[in-house]
């Protein structure tokens, strides 16, 4: 039966000063006409009504809704004009379609439940609906000392991006832009989201008010207990090989800089990188040099670390003429900076910190094909080490 939609305030809230850029006006080449001028309250194909703003990235907005026909609250993300979701869409309809023949992966990846368009003053707008979920691990992980999770923490949320990204590449897909951004606390039930809604009616968010739209600033989101989730298949490929410059500038794989073919194996490269997101409290490779990614910097960081890459891989590359002799000896301008894997990591000693490392070398290699599996990670003694400590 039909739920009663909610009547928002039209008052009560603080009103931003015009000239200050908030929310998805300060995201980079911003431009007002390609976002759908979205008010709370707005009801779209007569089911679903807009509750709270939950986020904004460089391409779409977010937002909580509630499915006034199934009582149910959903997450809305309404796109850009012009920039349409059918990728993600496609990858969902394409994973949902496989049978998870007891595969408990496929329950940790946030697909596409639901697509529809929508008509804005300056075109067509794309809008797909998720199950709602909670915050972004970036966020979480912020909300810790030093900006890290524990370490038993850490550990059961690689756990389960592993056994997510299993099914996801036994099913022939990569998802290409794994990070903290792109994964989300799971939920157990409803009462975040009802909170939520609760706040809007009572204490509405700040906002400003100019002559075409409303910027409203997002809600936070508590903090929610469930699995890891990891989402955003915008980016997804599906098939064994492929080429082209994808994932995250920071996140580049050795593959990916250096112009190979590339498979699945990149993602694994994601979950090494993400331990020290996730972990140490900041960025295992920097890549940047005045301001600007700079692939040569990259890299060198990458020798600095790992060592210098086997012939196989210099073999593979035109481009890594560039920076390695036929011996493989780095002969760039950029010098190769002092560190290790032992004198950047700062929170462990002894047998866990020995543990950790072992298990980031696993990760990061510099030949895909050394690269383990995400199955072949699910008995790696730094993963499993919390189990036997208790």
């Amino acid at each position: 039966m039909p739920q009663p939609t909610s009547s928002f305030p039209a008052d009560g809230f603080e009103e931003l000063p015009a000239q200050e850029n908030i929310e998805e006006e300060t995201v980079l080449c911003y431009r007002p006409e390609k976002f759908y001028p979205v008010r709370l309250g707005q009801i779209f194909k007569s089911r679903y009504q807009v509750v709270a703003k939950l986020g904004f990235g460089t391409y779409s907005t977010i937002w909580l809704c509630r499915d006034i026909e199934k009582n149910c609250f959903l997450t809305l993300k309404i796109c850009i004009s012009g920039q349409e979701g059918n990728n993600e869409v496609a990858v969902s309809r394409y994973l949902e379609s496989i049978d998870a023949a007891g595969h408990p992966g496929k329950q940790l990846l946030r697909l596409v439940l639901d697509e529809f368009q929508i008509e804005g003053p300056q075109g067509t707008h794309q809008c797909l609906l998720f199950a709602p979920l909670g915050m972004s691990f970036t966020k979480f992980r912020n909300l810790f000392p030093d900006r890290g999770l524990d370490k038993v923490l850490l550990q059961q949320t690689l756990q389960l991006v592993l056994l997510g990204l299993d099914f996801l590449h036994q099913a022939g897909v990569v998802h290409t832009d794994l990070s903290p951004n792109n994964l989300l606390l799971g939920v157990q039930n409803s009462s975040a989201f009802e909170e939520i809604e609760r706040l809007e009616l009572e204490q509405p968010c700040d906002r400003k008010t100019l002559a075409d739209r409303v910027i409203y600033r997002s809600r936070r989101m508590p903090i929610t207990f469930g699995p890891a989730t990891i989402c955003d298949f915008g980016a997804a490929k599906i098939g064994d090989k492929h080429t082209g410059d994808v994932m995250p500038g920071v996140y580049r794989a050795p593959e990916i800089i250096l112009g190979m073919e590339w498979d699945s194996k990149i993602d694994i490269w994601s979950v090494g990188v993400m331990v020290w997101d996730l972990f140490e409290g900041g960025r295992l490779f920097h890549a940047a040099k005045d301001g600007q990614l700079d692939d040569e910097q990259h890299l060198a960081e990458m020798v600095s670390l790992m060592g210098l890459p086997p012939a196989k891989l210099l073999e593979r590359s035109e481009k890594a003429r560039q920076y390695w002799d036929a011996e493989g000896n780095w002969i760039a301008a950029t010098p190769l900076p002092e560190q290790s894997l032992e004198t950047r990591e700062r929170r462990l000693e002894g047998r866990d910190q020995e543990l950790l490392l072992k298990f980031v070398r696993k990760l990061l290699r510099w030949l895909p094909e050394d690269r383990p599996s995400a199955q072949d990670l699910f008995e790696d003694e730094f993963l499993i080490q919390y189990t036997h400590e208790q």
